[in-house]
């Protein structure tokens, strides 16, 4: 490696911050180019930080995908809103996106009235522009712009993929010069293993939802690539209460079969490859007020 080769790369973290629902996962998975974040019609989804990783020309992007922004209830909620606002004060550049449909929503409101404390490039995103006429488009845009100063304006369907390759390439100039963080075969690894966990956490809300409420979390104990080419992948549900972890297990064991069989679909899915998935249940008492449990997470501990 030559003295002078940190220059000729570029490498930044870029902070996507929006309200819930605003399409920020359907983004990453869009400018990664498969998914690396979970996409779901239930709000609060995305608890930590969870990367994808793209290389354009010599620059390497990391999105940080952070937490919709909402109203906090719970010390969760809180902690979830706070990790959202860390991202984007730490982040190099900060992408806000907006729902063309919605609009300036109090929501949308209030995240650009944050905003203003956020002294780094911001680039204005408007996401779902195949649902709006162009001419209310453009009012928007030119509503937030007079709002704050943003660097560029991009309208682009995250769903469809139109207009992502341009701001790709956008971010890809202007993120900063110096070293790639990530080795490039080391890039998926990190963000699967917390999508594994995403996934299988999911399944838990799809099965369990009104019986299970935000009281569980997911961890990936082990992550083994096998010389047939699948991979065995070991993980941990926490709850809160013996009663909960009775929940999960279900009558011999039958709702963590078919939450395991579901998540071993979607992760063998996105792998490409054969997955072994071997799921735990243990009781962890008021895991949702230890500090330790949260830095796991990813995400700040707030005092009450």
């Amino acid at each position: 490696m030559t003295a002078e080769s940190p220059a000729q790369t570029a490498c930044g973290f870029v902070a996507l911050i929006g309200a819930p629902n605003v399409g920020k996962s359907t983004l990453v998975n869009a400018l990664v180019g498969s998914k690396v974040t979970i996409v779901s019609r239930k709000v609060q989804t995305t608890r930590a930080l969870i990367r994808g990783i793209v290389i354009e020309n010599n620059a390497q992007i990391i999105l940080v995908d952070t937490p919709g922004i909402f109203a906090p209830k719970r010390r969760l909620d809180r902690a979830m809103v706070s990790t959202a606002w860390s991202g984007a004060h730490d982040a190099d550049l900060v992408c806000v996106l907006l729902d063309a449909k919605a609009g300036i929503d109090e929501e949308a409101d209030a995240i650009l009235s944050r905003l203003a404390s956020v002294q780094h490039p911001k680039i204005l995103v408007l996401n779902k522009i195949d649902l709006i006429p162009r001419e209310k488009l453009l009012a928007l845009a030119q509503a937030a712009n007079d709002r704050m100063k943003f660097e560029h304006t991009f309208m682009i369907s995250a769903l469809s993929g139109d207009g992502v390759d341009d701001l790709r390439a956008e971010l890809a100039r202007m993120v900063p010069a110096g070293p790639f963080h990530y080795p490039e075969d080391q890039m998926s690894d990190a963000p699967m293993r917390h999508l594994a966990a995403e996934i299988t956490r999911e399944k838990i809300y799809r099965q369990l939802h009104q019986e299970l409420p935000y009281q569980s979390t997911v961890e990936t104990d082990s992550w083994t690539e096998r010389k047939d080419k699948s991979v065995r992948i070991e993980q941990t549900i926490f709850v809160e209460r013996e009663s909960q972890r009775k929940i999960v297990l279900g009558k011999g064991g039958a709702t963590i079969k078919s939450i395991g069989a579901d998540s071993r679909k979607e992760i063998a899915e996105i792998l490409g490859q054969p997955v072994h998935l071997f799921l735990f249940v243990k009781v962890r008492e008021n895991w949702g007020d230890d500090p330790e449990r949260y830095r796991e997470m990813g995400i700040d501990f707030p005092k009450e």
